[in-house]
């Protein structure tokens, strides 16, 4: 197992930031089995949606799972030593699609069920150690205990070389999965569900706790996995239709059933990591000119406008709020793809998947896409998260469903056609030289685009910028075309007595609209 992440530090952000959080927190959730579900289709999702509503009508039970010292006491180190055996593989030989198996034990302290659905029926994958390699040594002195579980599942499918089969997408701790397409490699998170993100009363970390994968026919190039959430405030079923391929896209429908109130819901959440990017404004000790799994945030509108706002790593927690009314997507970025941009062979940030969330039926309503933006000082941690949460409470007693689409790209989506931000930096916006300089406060701006009918534009025609400021006083701006191609849009801010400046910008030729909106905010207490 450890083997597929020896070159990923992302997968150690994965152990330590994801589930620690939710340990920490003390919020994962628990479901005891209750009658199994046939296999029949398709009844099988309905069965598990009657699990979870049955669950939500009665009090929260926490988990009581028996594990062994030596599971639980497991450090890293002692952890990626457990290895499964890629032999022992479900459906090995038999499918396109294989699925192995992750050890519980270390930070997964509350294994989940694993069912296979075959030929009609239901079989539960009982814990079996001898689909493991113990490289650090056996860790049962005896007989593993009765129901132990898995800690979560990976599927693999040939999505590069027809005669390999690839990690494709793994469920992992709480309710937190990943997924790649082609020519990718794990950058951020998805997970299942948010609970009460950034708020002072603290998260909630709703958990899967059991999951139905169907077997896909050999001729499909698609796998269903239905799962159960249970969670202090709530329960839910869900569906998650996986296509592997370039890009993968995943199709989830989720029914929730609510225990208690909500205050907010965070559906779609993704979460990522951004320690510095080309915005920075302090000097980094470090050989990478940058590191991150995203660079910005990507909204499309129900009017039509696309939104593209970088992230930051910031010194104080941060919120923002894009509100629309049934939006038409939204994803973090990876919107650099050079290599020269990041110089890390082993992570390979220049790889790592951006991800779309496509709203689909029944529409979302009014809402908005939040961003929330932590601080950190190391890659290892997820300080970055984005989700849609409905503008009215869930109150207890309450259900309802949310369907989406997933999307791994490693570019703009299709639909986005209009000239895109590539380039955003900061300075002092001092003249070399100058006897009398002004207030370090003052900043300088460069926003550069590229794409759509920008790059057919010669030098001379009237492009304009349109730009405007919460707070503060804009100087000097200028648009220029690049000697590269693209255009560059510049100008100064001098802060209002310290405050935050939200800004939005975009450009136009004769009144028609050539790029998407930069929408940055900037605050002074940013500086060093």
């Amino acid at each position: 197992m450890a083997e597929d992440y020896r070159h990923d530090r992302g997968a150690w952000r994965w152990l330590r930031g994801v589930v620690v959080a939710a340990v920490l927190l003390g919020a994962c959730a628990g479901a005891q089995s209750q009658s199994e579900p046939s296999a029949e289709r398709p009844g099988l999702f309905q069965q598990v949606t009657e699990r979870a509503r049955s669950l939500a009508e009665k009090p929260y039970q926490a988990p009581q799972p028996d594990m062994p010292a030596a599971l639980t006491e497991l450090d890293y180190d002692g952890y990626r030593q457990i290895r499964f055996r890629p032999d022992s593989a479900l459906w090995k030989g038999e499918s396109p699609f294989e699925v192995q198996l992750f050890h519980p034990g270390f930070l997964y302290r509350e294994p989940v069920t694993i069912h296979l659905v075959e030929d009609g029926q239901v079989r539960t994958v009982p814990f079996d150690p001898a689909l493991f390699r113990y490289d650090g040594g056996e860790i049962f002195d005896g007989p593993p205990p009765e129901n132990l579980g898995y800690a979560g599942f990976r599927v693999h499918f040939p999505m590069n070389d027809p005669d390999y089969a690839d990690e494709v997408v793994a469920f992992l701790g709480a309710s937190y999965f990943r997924f790649v397409g082609r020519e990718q490699v794990y950058g951020l998170s998805t997970r299942g569900l948010a609970i009460d993100t950034a708020l002072p009363s603290g998260e909630e970390f709703p958990s899967f706790r059991e999951f139905w994968l169907v077997r896909p026919d050999e001729k499909v190039a698609e796998m269903t996995v239905y799962a159960l959430l249970d969670s202090p405030s709530l329960a839910g079923a869900y569906r998650f239709d996986i296509a592997p391929g370039a890009p993968t896209a995943i199709t989830v429908e989720q029914r929730l059933f609510a225990r208690e109130n909500v205050q907010r819901l965070g559906i779609a959440p993704l979460t990522s990591m951004f320690l510095y990017g080309e915005n920075k404004v302090d000097h980094r000790d470090d050989f990478r000119p940058e590191v991150h799994d995203s660079d910005g945030l990507l909204m499309h509108t129900a009017g039509d406008e696309w939104i593209w706002r970088p992230l930051t790593n910031p010194k104080s927690l941060r919120e923002s709020a894009l509100m629309d009314t049934d939006p038409r997507g939204f994803g973090l970025f990876q919107r650099d793809r050079r290599f020269q941009r990041y110089l890390d062979l082993e992570a390979a940030y220049h790889r790592r998947p951006s991800v779309w969330v496509e709203p689909l039926e029944p529409a979302w309503g009014k809402g908005a896409v939040h961003l929330v933006e932590i601080p950190t000082k190391e890659e290892v941690n997820d300080n970055i998260v984005a989700f849609w949460s409905p503008k009215d409470p869930l109150q207890a007693g309450e259900s309802m469903t949310t369907r989406y689409r997933l999307t791994s790209l490693s570019a703009t989506p299709q639909a986005h056609d209009l000239g895109r931000t590539v380039r955003t930096r900061i300075g002092w916006a001092a003249i070399p030289g100058q006897k009398d300089p002004p207030p370090r406060s003052l900043r300088q701006f460069i926003v550069d685009f590229r794409g759509g009918e920008l790059d057919s534009l010669v030098e001379g025609q009237p492009v304009t910028a349109h730009l405007e400021t919460s707070t503060g006083l804009i100087q000097n701006k200028q648009v220029h075309r690049l000697p590269d191609g693209g255009w560059r849009a510049s100008f100064r801010l001098a802060p209002e007595s310290g405050k935050p400046a939200d800004m939005r910008m975009y450009l136009t030729l004769r009144g028609k609209r050539l790029t998407e909106t930069w929408n940055y905010l900037w605050d002074p207490n940013a500086l060093p």
